[in-house]
C-alpha cells in the first residue's frame, strides 16, 4: 500500500495516508524501542495527532495502528514513571488523560489493529476506539492492579460497557492476560484475523466505513457515543436530534438522489 503523505507528531506518532484511501487516515504508534509504551512525550503527540484529525473533514475513519511487529502497544513507560516524584506525576496526569480522551473524542469511526501486546494503557487506547480487529497474536488485557494502580485511561468505564460489569470487574481483579481466541469470545476484540494481517483488515474496514456519507458517519458515531447507558426514552431522544443533524444536509440529498439514479454517492460532506 503506498503512501502518500505522512505527517508527524513529535519522535513517536505518524498519522499517513494512503494511495486510492485518501479519507482514511492511519494513526501510527511509532515507538519500537520500548513497544510503544507511552511516554509523557509520546501522550502529549497522540493528544496533538488527534485534534489534527478530529479537525480534518476530509477524514471519514481512522485506523490506529502500531510499527512495532510484536505489540500493539504495552502501556504507560513504567520506567519513566519510576522516575517520577509525586508533584511530577501530578502534573503529568492531564498530558496522560488527553491522549486517550483524544482517541474516544475523534468525531469519526475509528478502528484498532491490534498484534501482539495490547496491555494496560495499551488496550486502554484500544478499547477508545470504536471497532477492535486482532490478530492471532495479540494478547490483552488490564493489569494495572498488580503493580498498585488501576487501569487510569478509561479502562474501568469502557470495558464493562464492552463486556458487562461483572466479566469486567474479574478481569481488572485478576489482571490477567486474554489470548486473542478467548479475547473474542469474551468480546475484547470485535473481529479476529490471520496473524499479521490486523493492519491489512483494519484499513480494508476503514476503507469500506469512508465509502459512506461523512455527515452521516459523524452523527452515527455522536448518537452511538451519547445514547449509551441511557434509558431507551432518553437515548432515542439523542439519535432524534441526531437524524435533525443530517436530515437536511447536502450528504442526505445526494444519497437519496444517487440511490434513485443509481450511482454512486459524490458526498459534498455537508
Amino acid at each position: 500500500m503506498t503512501v502518500t503523505s505522512e505527517q508527524r507528531f513529535g519522535d513517536f506518532v505518524v498519522v499517513r495516508r494512503h494511495e486510492g484511501q485518501e479519507h482514511v487516515a492511519e494513526l501510527v504508534l511509532d515507538r519500537p524501542a520500548a513497544m510503544n509504551a507511552v511516554s509523557t512525550a509520546m501522550a502529549r503527540s497522540i493528544g496533538e495527532a488527534c485534534a489534527a484529525l478530529g479537525a480534518d473533514q476530509g477524514v471519514r475513519a481512522t485506523v490506529l495502528t502500531s510499527s512495532h511487529d510484536r505489540a500493539f502497544c504495552v502501556g504507560a513507560d513504567l520506567k519513566e514513571r519510576n522516575s517520577f516524584t509525586d508533584a511530577e506525576l501530578v502534573r503529568q496526569r492531564p498530558t496522560a488523560r488527553a491522549a486517550y480522551t483524544g482517541v474516544l473524542e475523534l468525531p469519526m469511526p475509528v478502528i484498532a489493529a491490534v498484534h501482539g501486546f495490547a496491555l494496560g494503557g495499551g488496550f486502554e487506547l484500544a478499547l477508545a476506539c470504536d471497532v477492535i480487529v486482532a490478530d492471532r497474536t495479540a494478547v490483552v488485557g488490564l493489569p494495572e492492579v498488580s503493580v498498585g494502580v488501576i487501569p487510569g485511561g478509561g479502562g474501568t468505564q469502557l470495558l464493562p460497557r464492552r463486556v458487562g460489569a461483572a466479566r469486567a470487574a474479574e478481569l481488572v481483579f485478576t489482571a490477567r492476560r486474554v489470548e486473542a481466541a478467548q479475547a473474542r469470545e469474551l468480546g475484547l476484540v470485535d473481529e479476529l484475523v490471520d496473524a499479521g494481517t490486523d493492519r491489512e483488515a483494519a484499513l480494508a474496514l476503514g476503507a469500506r466505513i469512508a465509502a459512506n456519507s461523512p455527515v452521516g458517519l459523524r452523527a452515527a458515531k455522536r448518537a452511538l457515543r451519547l445514547g449509551q447507558g441511557l434509558d431507551l426514552r432518553a437515548g432515542l431522544e439523542v439519535e432524534d436530534a441526531a437524524w435533525r443533524s443530517v436530515a437536511f444536509s447536502g450528504d442526505r440529498a445526494e444519497g437519496v438522489a444517487a440511490f434513485n439514479e443509481k450511482r454512486k454517492p459524490a458526498w459534498p460532506g455537508e
